[in-house]
């Protein structure tokens, strides 16, 4: 006897989705909760599609931000919390290419490896495209004598962006139709951009709750920003939704560090422990580490390479010393102690 297939597991609503990032991403609450219904939004029209049914196009996603401040920790939770697979990608390395059609069917090609080779899975996967602020056309437009220009680059993405059969092998084809695509980048000089652009949009002038919605559309990056900004239209047309990842503060990195369920404090605390040693870092050292890391300006990219020069000479000694039983770290600036009792004998 042959039993009909289970259903499908319901989808997770905005606000659990936004809830799991929480567990994962610090602050950024407006991108989270933009991503969240973005997501929920493509995979709900996804559900919906059928022959007999209206046509709904796919929304993809713009996430502008500066570097470090999380859009591919972003994106690639939302992936696991949503249980499809996730490939990242970026535009310079497709700008450097002469064979950027190539490069954008391994990125397909890899997003069908990370769905261990189910090309439906694959069909309902997320690509992130980072640094796409880099193929303004106004960089290709002086000469390049090897690679595509960032223009031309953003034509060969449209193709994927809109839905398509691409073939990737003899007699393979992926469909991305439902892909969801979410492209990221700094965009530095968008601001001068909006700074002009705002007194152009929707101007509220009664004192209603629809004010808030047109302060909304007055501050959002809009699509004559992006072309602006040098984007080619058709490319930015392929991005309505746009969310925008905010600058981290020294209290945000110091949260990073130590808040998410995988924080790098946690893993190394559990990398020790499993040595039968208690890890402490006292808090001020985490205020420390944030200083320099903002120092260094590439956001929370740092964060990782301070800690772990802290935690080399302790991961380096303590396999060779097994009547450890604590270290502490008071200070960035000091060496670490060392605490235990020599067994018996």
């Amino acid at each position: 006897m042959q039993f009909p297939p289970p259903p499908p597991e319901p989808l997770m609503t905005p606000s659990q989705i936004v809830k799991f990032l929480d567990q994962h991403v610090v602050g950024q609450d407006e991108a989270k909760r933009q991503m969240a219904v973005a997501v929920y939004t493509h995979y709900k029209k996804i559900e919906l599609a059928g022959p007999d049914r209206v046509e709904i196009v796919k929304s993809n996603v713009l996430l502008i931000g500066p570097t470090g401040t999380g859009k591919t920790l972003l994106c690639e939770t939302l992936s696991r919390v949503l249980e499809v697979p996730f490939v990242t990608a970026n535009a310079t390395s497709l700008a450097q290419s002469e064979y950027v059609n190539e490069e954008i069917e391994a990125i397909l090609q890899r997003l069908i490896d990370k769905a261990e080779g189910d090309i439906k899975r694959a069909q309902r996967g997320i690509v992130f495209i980072d640094e796409i602020d880099k193929l303004r056309t106004l960089a290709g437009a002086h000469g390049q004598t090897r690679g595509t220009s960032g223009e031309g680059v953003q034509h060969a993405l449209l193709k994927i962006m809109e839905g398509a059969p691409v073939k990737i092998k003899d007699s393979l084809y992926i469909d991305t139709t439902q892909i969801l695509f979410i492209c990221g980048g700094a965009f530095v000089g968008i601001e001068e951009i909006l700074d002009k652009t705002r007194s152009f949009g929707f101007i509220a002038t009664s004192e209603n709750d629809n004010d808030k919605l047109l302060e909304r559309l007055n501050t959002r990056v809009k699509p004559t920003d992006l072309f602006e900004f040098g984007l080619i239209q058709e490319f930015a047309g392929r991005l309505p939704i746009v969310a925008s990842v905010k600058p981290l503060s020294r209290e945000m990195m110091v949260r990073i560090m130590t808040e998410p369920k995988n924080s790098i404090y946690a893993q190394y605390r559990q990398i020790l422990q499993n040595d039968g040693v208690e890890l402490i870092i006292d808090p001020q050292v985490f205020g420390q580490i944030a200083d320099l890391a903002m120092e260094y300006k590439v956001g929370a990219r740092s964060l990782r390479g301070i800690f772990e020069e802290m935690l080399t000479p302790v991961i380096y000694l303590v396999p060779d010393h097994p009547e450890v039983r604590q270290v502490r770290i008071a200070s960035l600036f000091e060496n670490p102690r060392f605490i235990g009792t020599r067994p018996a004998g």
